[in-house]
């Protein structure tokens, strides 16, 4: 859940909007928010909601709201937290006296305002004056308009308002005064000039304006805004300027040499500012049914502390939804890394990884100019590692292949992260959290269907539904394929979808139907693995039985079974079979998934495989005996 107080009140969980439209709920979620994972006593709802008339009721109309907010939200009232980790699910409690609104605060803007508010004042503070100006305008740019503006505000809310726009100004004036030590004076004079419009008697901004102005090369236009805002000072409130601006006024009069831009620093004229890149793909559709999955990865990329960056890899078969699940948990740990987030897409058609393209693409969009950049690709590397030390930055990696891949693209320092998928499991000591994407439950696809496709036309036709869930194995990339296609065709009912579904798989393998777009993954992966694996793949998408052992594919194979079991491991690392139990002599049996063996039936040409005898008849799975490109497999 994410909820939203800088500007107009907005709630959303997993991408939808949820925010409640009464009033009064709208003030008590205010307020739960604000003093998130703090226990916020019944007398400070009296105070806000009612001030000094609450009905005669109140308890109970108190109990009333909350119960609604919870139904509203589908928040959890247990509240129950794990070793003082944020819950995963959002969750509002009743303690004596009280309630509780435990979420994790990232998920809240007003206090990743604040972190980064404070980080770029201690930035500014120690002279890391580019830090500063980075993380303060992000931190501003956070506000989407006057805190709470849609909600009735009562006396705690009013006041808690107040506080943020004056700390919003706070960060607006260290943010200018950032700029102004870097030399944008010229890029800074519109909007101070609007600031001063809007705040006259703020002598900080009509301070910075006078500066701007006198750097600019405008001296007498510096001199006349001093008089302008005396006169408003006098005017307005009665006063004259502080001392500090009346020594700026006579070092303007005398161009003292103490309002010269610092040495070193050259001025930027027309220059935009360097804004912290996010190179991030659209998010697309709603998750469904990967909520334990998102809180891994989420939980992941939390701060080690171990000097190091953050790395989680998220592997699962073909059409599972591994990069969609990447690109939403981007977003949702988007206010953790606010120096940017980086993104690339290595190739998947068999061609080698140019890393020193990735690389050099990655140090452009953080700033580095092209004359800069290195030619050999291990410089790039060190260059891309030492200019990412000390930031906050997300490093997006979709299809990496192998561990060395993802050691090329790793960034310096313990505050950033890395979030790859993989087709492969990848076994690297650097990589602290893997997260396996399985198949989604029929109810899950269900209810993926009903996303994209309608309510009604998945009701109508329930049985059929859940029946296209089981034909594409319940990987949601696949299913979303077939909910496309239903939606291109609203004439279409579920089960002829089904009955399409079928007729195409069940081809002789010379058609080129890919209703469910495995093809390409599924190929990618292929190409991926050793001749050797590539041969024991083709076995299982030739042969008619449900499960194979290792002694029945060395046979096939013609190989030792050592060998054999080498290989099924491989097949099983980059999750094209599926170990599915032990045998009576202790070793494994494999299976393939019904969707990938037709999808592999339709790209390869299976050598001709006679099943031996002793592969055990009571699993074999009955379907058309297939003749791929004119060779059979003989049983």
């Amino acid at each position: 859940m994410h909820v939203g107080l800088l500007g107009s009140l907005e709630v959303s969980r997993e991408g939808v909007h949820v925010t409640p439209s009464a009033p009064k709920l709208r003030q008590v979620l205010a307020l739960l928010t604000l003093q998130a994972n703090k226990i916020v006593r019944n007398e400070k709802f009296i105070e806000e909601l009612w001030e000094d008339n609450p009905p005669a009721s109140v308890t109970t109309t108190l109990q009333t709201y909350v119960y609604q907010l919870r139904k509203l939200l589908n928040l959890d009232k247990s509240g129950a937290g794990r070793g003082g980790e944020w819950e995963a699910q959002p969750a509002l409690s009743t303690s004596f006296g009280g309630y509780m609104l435990s979420i994790d605060p990232q998920a809240l803007d007003v206090h990743c305002f604040e972190a980064l508010a404070e980080r770029g004042r201690r930035d500014l503070e120690a002279g890391q004056v580019a830090d500063a100006a980075r993380t303060l305008a992000k931190a501003v740019g956070l506000w989407r308009g006057q805190a709470l503006v849609d909600v009735s505000c009562g006396p705690i809310l009013s006041a808690e308002t107040l506080r943020l726009d004056e700390l919003r100004k706070c960060t607006l004036e260290r943010r200018i005064e950032a700029d102004l030590r870097l030399g944008r004076h010229q890029e800074l004079m519109g909007e101070l000039t609007g600031l001063v419009a809007e705040h006259p008697t703020h002598e900080g901004f009509q301070g910075k304006l006078i500066l701007a102005l006198y750097r600019s090369g405008r001296r007498s236009e510096a001199l006349y805004a001093y008089q302008r805002m005396r006169t408003v000072l006098a005017r307005e409130l009665g006063l004259d300027p502080a001392g500090e601006l009346q020594r700026l006024h006579r070092a303007v009069l005398t161009s003292d040499r103490c309002l010269d831009l610092p040495a070193g620093v050259g001025a930027v004229y027309g220059e935009p500012r360097q804004e912290p890149p996010c190179q991030l793909p659209p998010k697309g559709g709603v998750l469904i049914g990967r909520e334990d999955a998102m809180r891994e990865v989420l939980d992941g990329l939390s701060p080690v502390g171990l000097g190091s960056p953050a790395v989680v890899v998220v592997t699962g078969p073909p059409g599972s939804g591994k990069s969609a699940l990447c690109t939403h948990a981007a977003y949702r740990a988007r206010a953790r890394y606010p120096d940017g987030q980086l993104y690339t897409r290595l190739p998947t058609n068999g061609e080698p990884v140019d890393c020193g393209a990735v690389l050099a693409g990655f140090l452009r969009a953080l700033g580095v100019s092209e004359r800069r950049l290195p030619s050999s690709v291990e410089e790039l590397r060190l260059m891309f590692r030492s200019h990412t030390a000390d930031r906050r930055a997300l490093v997006v990696v979709d299809d990496v292949t192998s561990a060395d891949q993802l050691a090329m693209v790793l960034p310096g320092g313990e505050g950033n992260g890395v979030l790859a998928s993989s087709r492969r499991r990848l076994s690297d000591p650097g990589v602290g959290t893997v997260v396996e994407l399985g198949a989604l439950a029929v109810e899950e696809g269900v209810q993926l269907l009903i996303g994209t496709v309608g309510q009604q036309r998945v009701l109508a036709d329930r049985d059929a539904a859940a029946a296209l869930v089981r034909a594409c194995d319940g990987m949601p990339s696949a299913l979303q394929a077939v909910a496309s296609k239903l939606r291109a065709r609203p004439h279409w009912r579920l089960g002829r979808a089904l009955r399409l579904i079928a007729d195409e798989l069940s081809g002789d393998g010379t058609r080129r139907a890919d209703p469910m777009n495995l093809r390409t993954p599924v190929e990618a992966t292929y190409r991926s693995m050793s001749p050797q694996a590539q041969a024991a793949f083709r076995v299982f998408a030739s042969v008619d039985v449900a499960t194979l052992s290792v002694k029945t594919v060395s046979t096939i194979l013609g190989t030792d079974e050592r060998s054999a079991e080498s290989l099924l491991e491989d097949l099983t690392e980059a999750h094209l079979i599926v170990p599915c139990g032990e045998e009576n002599g202790g070793d494994f049996t494999y299976r393939c998934l019904p969707t990938l063996r037709v999808t592999a039936r339709q790209l390869f040409a299976p050598p001709e495989v006679r099943v031996p005898p002793q592969a055990d008849s009571s699993s074999r799975e009955r379907i058309d005996q297939p003749s791929i490109h004119g060779l059979r497999v003989v049983q």
